[in-house]
């Protein structure tokens, strides 16, 4: 894939700023320049973003409601009644499930745990676990990453005596559910300053206030923290503010001493004794997690993730990989169906959204396949297919583009939907698929932007490889965790040459390892491009190319830098 490389020339203006801060701070102008691009303009905003502190985390009791809802579990556990934590079944989900019970379970036994099932009972709180609620006489649900547009089903628990905290992080609709208390930063009328932080972020949060009004020293609750890691990772929510003060701190716990059931997962991904980052959530931690909810029920990954017994922490982590096995298999199949209806489309090059529909795939991976359609199309992508009388989809997006808005436009022809910016949500009645369809694309078509569909990469910086120094490399870890609104930094480098080296390698001759120099010093930088054996011929060719990469440490020889090579092209003067 030849990507389009955007990179803009700072003004001079800002060139200057950019050395001024990094002078200040001890550190080469081009890492100055990434600072400013997120909006840090002074060395003591710097060095709070380099250190994030926990006692720079946000009042809980900023949150609209925070008070009345630590008010109602105060009430439930001076009257001793019985309490539910429900929650939904992705990593999110679960995630903040196991966070909530694991911290109240600690002062408190007569409380339960809920994850409702995909197939039986669908996304968000449902009538079949409220029953459960009452049959087994539960007074207050806590309900976590998801029920801010379950207005019925939480009426009709009233109707039961049954009372509801929320804790969500979702879009609401104008109306919002009767419950006691809604935590929510994205309400109307939020008091609340942070608005992005994810499901098990807002389920801390209350954890948070609770432990405050109750004198409960916040150290109790840091060994959490792993699990809020998890979930923003997973839940693709921007890593700045609040949201990069508990990723910074959840990683440092999950390296350092995670929980058991935490501890087994990390054992069954193959990264015992290695550094984990977020990248090492998101594409193994995390789909492991997902995998029991998409296969089979959530309520697995939420009894590995508050197991004390080590023994059976490493059983049910083997059956959740086993999950997982099933899921990529399912994946794999289905992707490549999608695939063949994508490419048969006529002009499909002048289709700005994809919308696809098969009543056989397996409800539980549609949201992976949205993924990798978006990944290889460059279009926002809603996958459907049947669930008994209705259909219902996933959705995900490209950098920019709001698809969230894009189904809302559609609202009244849906069932429900939710779901944020770049990953919603849908269902519809099966005869309402064509018409959504329609409608959908024809939002896309007219909102998105041309270059929202062209395969981009954003260049923050041009080096020379005489400028990548270990000092350097060290002072860019600094910026991690890396993510939604922090990126990592791609860097371009011009006209480097094959050392003679280089060579194809991979099970399929698939990547390229690479031996490089550019025409500005002696320094061989290593570098390796995944996918990209196509190249290898001009390679060897000894002419000039250009790179963009990120710099990444090499997993098999600690300390040393290497190039992760994202796209290759021949240099300008070539």
């Amino acid at each position: 894939m030849n990507y389009i490389w955007h990179y803009n020339e700072p003004e001079r203006d800002s060139q200057e700023k950019a050395i001024s801060l990094a002078k200040e701070l001890g550190i080469d102008p081009a890492l100055g320049k990434l600072l400013l691009d997120r909006d840090i303009t002074t060395a003591t905003e710097a060095r709070r973003f380099f250190r994030p502190q926990l006692t720079e985390l946000l009042d809980p009791f900023l949150f609209k409601d925070m008070a009345v809802a630590v008010k109602r579990l105060n009430d439930a556990l001076g009257r001793k009644e019985r309490i539910l934590v429900y929650g939904d079944y992705d990593v999110d989900g679960v995630t903040a499930v196991a966070l909530v019970y694991k911290f109240l379970q600690q002062y408190y036994s007569n409380i339960d745990y809920y994850i409702p099932d995909r197939y039986e009972e669908g996304y968000g709180v449902s009538r079949q676990g409220i029953d459960y609620a009452e049959e087994t006489g539960v007074r207050l649900i806590i309900v976590l990453d998801c029920g801010i547009k379950a207005i019925e089903e939480i009426k009709y628990a009233r109707d039961k005596g049954i009372d509801f905290i929320i804790c969500d992080h979702h879009v609401p609709d104008k109306e919002l559910p009767p419950a006691v208390a809604i935590l929510n930063a994205k309400r109307e009328d939020s008091t609340y300053p942070y608005g992005d932080l994810s499901g098990c972020g807002v389920g801390f949060k209350l954890i948070q206030g609770f432990a405050k009004n109750n004198g409960i020293a916040f150290s109790e609750l840091i060994p959490l923290l792993d699990l809020c890691a998890v979930s923003i990772a997973s839940d693709i929510v921007p890593i700045m503010g609040e949201n990069r003060i508990l990723a910074f701190h959840g990683l440092k716990q999950l390296n350092q001493t995670p929980s058991v059931g935490m501890k087994a997962i990390i054992d069954i991904c193959g990264l015992t004794g290695k550094e984990i980052t977020l990248s090492d959530v998101i594409y193994k931690i995390g789909p492991r997690l997902n995998a029991s909810g998409r296969i089979d029920n959530g309520r697995e990954s939420v009894e590995l993730l508050i197991c004390r017994d080590e023994e059976q922490a490493a059983h049910k982590a083997a059956q959740i990989n086993h999950y997982n096995e099933q899921r990529k298999d399912l994946d794999k199949a289905m992707t490549e169906q999608a695939n063949q209806i994508v490419e048969s489309l006529v002009h499909r090059s002048e289709h700005k959204a994809i919308v696809i529909y098969n009543e056989e795939w397996h409800k539980g991976v549609i949201g992976i396949v949205a993924s990798r359609l978006t990944e290889i199309y460059f279009r926002p992508a809603v996958v459907l297919t049947r669930d008994g009388d209705v259909a219902t989809g996933s959705a995900r997006s490209v950098a920019g583009f709001d698809i969230y808005k894009a189904i809302e436009s559609c609202e009244d022809i849906l069932e429900n939907f939710g779901g944020h910016t770049y990953a919603s949500g849908l269902t519809l009645k099966a005869e309402n698929v064509g018409e959504f369809k329609r409608r959908f694309e024809e939002y896309v078509d007219s909102h998105i932007l041309p270059e929202q569909t062209d395969p981009t990469l954003e260049v923050d910086g041009m080096m020379d490889f005489k400028d990548i120094t270990r000092q350097f490399f060290l002072d860019l870890k600094r910026f991690q965790p890396f993510g939604p609104g922090n990126p990592k930094p791609h860097f371009c480098t011009h006209n480097v040459y094959d050392y003679g080296t280089s060579k194809v390698v991979g099970r399929d001759q698939e990547h390229i390892k690479l031996e490089l120099v550019d025409s500005k010093s002696d320094n061989i930088m290593n570098g390796i491009a995944f996918g990209q054996s196509s190249q290898a011929r001009y390679i060897k060719t000894k002419r000039s190319f250009d790179i963009v990469y990120t710099m990444e440490e090499n997993t098999y020889k600690r300390g040393e830098i290497q190039l992760q090579i994202e796209d290759i092209a021949p240099s300008e003067q070539d």
